[in-house]
C-alpha cells in the first residue's frame, strides 16, 4: 500500500480514499472531477483584507514620494526645510519599522496561498456523486487532487 496524501481529515493510498469518517476504495470510483465555486464570503473577507494590508504597507512610501516630491519643487525656504525633514523622518521610520514588516508580509503570503476561491473534488462511486473535499486552500487542494488522480492512474 502506497500511500500519496495525509492530513487530520484526509488519507489519500492506492487503496483507498478516507475522509472524515468515510472510506472509498479506489478500485471502486468510476470517475473523478473537481469544481471551482464561487467566492464565499469568507473568501471575499480575505481578499478585502488583503487589499487593506497592501495599503497599509505601501502608505508609508507613499508619504515619503510625496515629501521627496515637495522637497524638489518647493521654494528653498521654510517649505523645502520642513519637507526634508518630513522626507528624512519617512526613511528614519522605514528603516526602524523594516523589520517588523516581516510579520505583515508573511500574513499576505499566507492569504494567497489559501486562495480566492472554493475547490470541489468530486468522485463517483457506486453509482452516487459525491464530493469528498471542499475547501478554498488552493494548496491543499491541489495536493489532495494530484494524490487521487495518482492513485486511480497506479489502479488502472
Amino acid at each position: 500500500m502506497t500511500r500519496y496524501y495525509q492530513d487530520d481529515s484526509v488519507l489519500v493510498t492506492s487503496e483507498s480514499i478516507r475522509v472524515g469518517g468515510d472510506a472509498y476504495r479506489i478500485s471502486e470510483l468510476t470517475y473523478v472531477w473537481h469544481r471551482r465555486t464561487k467566492r464565499s464570503l469568507r473568501v471575499g473577507a480575505r481578499m478585502l483584507s488583503r487589499w487593506m494590508l497592501v495599503t497599509l504597507l505601501t502608505a508609508p512610501l507613499g508619504f515619503g514620494a510625496l515629501c521627496a516630491v515637495s522637497a524638489l519643487f518647493a521654494d528653498w525656504g521654510q517649505r523645502a526645510g520642513a519637507a526634508i525633514i518630513g522626507l528624512a523622518l519617512a526613511v528614519v521610520l522605514a528603516i526602524a519599522l523594516a523589520p517588523l514588516l516581516e510579520i505583515p508580509l508573511m500574513a499576505l503570503e499566507r492569504s494567497y496561498d489559501r486562495g480566492t476561491h472554493v475547490h470541489e473534488l468530486w468522485v463517483q462511486c457506486r453509482g452516487e456523486e459525491r464530493v469528498l473535499v471542499r475547501t478554498s486552500d488552493a494548496l491543499r487542494f491541489g495536493q489532495i487532487y494530484r494524490a487521487v488522480q495518482r492513485a486511480v492512474e497506479q489502479n488502472e
